[in-house]
């Protein structure tokens, strides 16, 4: 159970605080939902607190965390698959699952691909929602500037493994 003031990450819009907890009489039912607030881009949702582990809320990173995710990337596998439909929803399977390394490798594999080739629109959205969703909670984590967070992301997406 998360408290307001916390800060969560969702899988499929990246870092915010829980800035309130509601009770909505939704169909004749109360239930309790969790009011999350981006700082980054302003966006606000309302999630059941019920459904939370379910939809894979979880806690923001530490900084150190920050620190050994971006220098885990540059070795990061990324398998590129050429048919696009199955490519876009092996990429959607890893948004979803909320882990940073699955996010990240989503990333990677699209700024890869469109170093070689210019990317479709549904995969180029799909790179800047991954890239939202990584930056957001490096933002939050170290209260670091959005521009900073981006660079030093791009900077570690670029790096070859040693």
């Amino acid at each position: 159970m998360f408290h307001i003031g916390d800060q969560v990450v969702h899988p499929m819009h990246g870092a915010g605080v829980i800035d309130d907890i509601v009770r909505e009489k939704v169909t004749g039912i109360v239930k309790e939902y969790y009011v999350f607030k981006m700082p980054v881009g302003g966006l606000v949702l309302k999630i059941p607190t019920a459904n939370c582990q379910t939809i894979g809320i979880r806690s923001i990173i530490t900084p150190a965390q920050v620190e050994a995710f971006l220098a885990g990337i540059p070795t990061l596998e990324v398998e590129v698959n050429t048919n696009w439909n199955k490519r876009y929803q092996e990429n959607l399977l890893r948004l979803k699952s909320g882990d940073l390394n699955e996010v990240a490798r989503v990333v990677k594999g699209l700024m890869r691909r469109e170093s070689r080739r210019s990317l479709s629109t549904g995969e180029r959205k799909m790179l800047h929602s991954a890239k939202q969703i990584i930056i957001s909670e490096m933002v939050l984590a170290e209260g670091c500037a959005y521009q900073d967070a981006e660079d030093r992301l791009d900077h570690a997406m670029r790096q070859k493994p040693q």
